[in-house]
């Protein structure tokens, strides 16, 4: 939940940013304007970078303290917690998705602000990790939790897909992208897995999808007629979980034990990239590059050792 927490408000710099900062008037050029703005020779928009650094800055100080005030009360010493067994390592993939959408969304952010592509990168990767070190330095010092080495591995590894593809590459091959279905498991634990569905969203990992997003024209040789908007996501779940690392005794009303298979759960679908559509150097491709971290419902295919395969006409079922 903290992550989504932190992806939420840093989220919320886009809107501060852009709200903030003076976006020219939208019309067709005579040409797409080209993908650096600085190799054009507008160099940096002050008024743009400003808006995006204030935006950052605010909601890293307003979410940090919204966490210590709320989430992180009990304070205790230093130390380290092993968590890498529990969820089925949807927690893992998580972290990686997020670390990856703060990276993305920081990187357009800053482009579109007209500082150089690789200033960008690195700037950008730099400010995911002070989002995510953050969570798990207050982590180390809260009761009850502890700083994960394996939460921090995969903080890095999703800021390393970033930017691993954009400064050996100069875009986004593939990306990670986060999806929901509403499960039945919180009505079985719903101080842990979440009351209302907004907490659901957040909390219940057995309704969670993440995706790995394959843009198909950048990896294979396509001709000039292939959409570049179309992806191919592998997807990944995992479904009956009511604890961490095993799952309590449970019992229904009438008294008999309810048991739940925990099962990985694996997908594949297609997918769009919004962001393909608009014009190189835009401002729209801007906005739906830094914002597109949400899967879009689409057809998938499913695959769990509980169920077999299974076929999905819209998204993930329910169970």
């Amino acid at each position: 939940m903290k992550r989504l927490i932190r992806l939420v408000t840093a989220a919320g710099s886009l809107a501060l940013a852009v709200g903030g900062a003076p976006i020219a008037a939208q019309g067709l050029p005579p040409a797409p304007p080209p993908a650096d703005p600085s190799a054009s020779g507008a160099g940096i928009n002050t008024g743009r970078l400003v808006g995006v650094v204030a935006g950052t800055a605010v909601m890293y100080a307003l979410s940090t303290y919204l966490l210590g005030k709320t989430w992180y009360t009990r304070r205790v010493p230093f130390h380290t917690f092993d968590d890498s067994r529990e969820w089925l390592q949807m927690d893992k993939v998580g972290h990686a998705t997020t670390a990856y959408a703060i990276s993305r969304g920081e990187y357009e952010l800053f482009r579109w602000s007209g500082v150089p592509d690789h200033t960008a990168a690195l700037t950008s990767g730099a400010i995911a990790l002070l989002f995510q070190s953050t969570i798990e330095v207050f982590d180390g010092h809260s009761e009850g939790w502890g700083f994960s080495k394996g939460d921090m591995a995969a903080n890095l590894a999703g800021t390393a897909l970033f930017l691993g593809q954009q400064v050996g590459f100069g875009e986004q091959k593939v990306s990670l992208r986060y999806g929901y279905t509403r499960s039945i498991y919180p009505q079985y634990r719903p101080e842990l897995l979440g009351r209302s569905r907004i907490a659901q969203w957040l909390k219940d990992y057995n309704g969670q999808q993440y995706w790995l997003s394959v843009n198909l024209a950048s990896v294979l040789p396509v001709g000039p007629a292939f959409p570049r908007w179309l992806n191919l996501d592998l997807g990944y779940s995992g479904s009956g979980m009511t604890g961490g690392s095993t799952n309590p005794p449970l019992y229904g009303a009438d008294g008999q034990p309810i048991v739940f298979r925990r099962v990985r759960q694996f997908y594949l679908a297609p997918d769009v990239d919004l962001a393909r559509l608009a014009p190189a150097g835009s401002t729209g491709r801007m906005l739906l590059g830094a914002t597109q971290f949400i899967k879009l419902p689409t057809p998938s295919l499913e695959f769990n050792p509980r169920d077999g395969w299974r076929w999905h006409p819209l998204r993930p079922a329910a169970d």
